[in-house]
Formats: structure tokens, C-alpha cells, sequence
């Protein structure tokens, strides 16, 4: 989801999903995934029925949950012991062992 001038990654930092340069089918699933990052107990069939309208199968439906898990686990992690990265948006190149 980045481009040229990063202007998508920050409008979804900022969790402004109106105004969003993505289209639609990728609002719903990020619709979705912000309901199970904030509110897990408020995902309902109907959200998931309207996923799969939109095209996605269930092994990406499944995907974006076990994604949107994790990532909660490890900000958890993080959280807990302080780790912190202020300059993780920064990085200039890939480290060596992906280049």
C-alpha cells in the first residue's frame, strides 16, 4: 500500500480510511481489521459475508486475521518491555542480508 510520496501510508497512519487513495474492496478489509484490532467481540458474519462479496476467499479472510493477531501480539511485546524504534520509517536501504 505505498507509493510514490508515501501520502497513502500516511493517511492510513492516521487512520483517515475516507480520504484514503485505496478503492474500495481494500477499505473493507481494513474496515474489518480495525473492528478486530479495537473492538475483536464486534466482528460480525455479516462483515466477513461482505468480504467475500468483495472477492476475497476465506484463506485471505483468515490471512488478515492472523495478521491484524499478530501484530497486536507483538506491539504487546513491545509495549511491555519498551522497545522502541523512533527512526523505523527512516531507513534509507534494506539491511545488507536483503539486499
Amino acid at each position: 500500500m505505498q507509493d510514490e510520496d508515501n501520502s497513502v501510508v500516511e493517511q492510513l497512519e492516521s487512520a483517515d480510511l475516507e480520504h484514503a487513495q485505496i478503492d474500495a474492496k481494500q477499505k473493507l478489509l481494513l474496515e474489518f481489521v480495525k473492528t478486530l484490532t479495537l473492538e475483536p467481540a464486534a466482528t460480525t458474519d455479516q462483515q466477513v459475508v461482505g468480504l467475500r462479496e468483495a472477492g476475497y476467499s476465506d484463506p485471505q479472510i483468515a490471512e488478515a486475521v492472523y495478521v491484524t493477531a499478530l501484530f497486536a501480539f507483538f506491539n504487546r511485546v513491545a509495549d511491555a518491555f519498551g522497545l522502541q524504534n523512533p527512526g523505523y520509517r527512516e531507513l534509507d536501504t534494506p539491511p545488507a542480508r536483503f539486499q
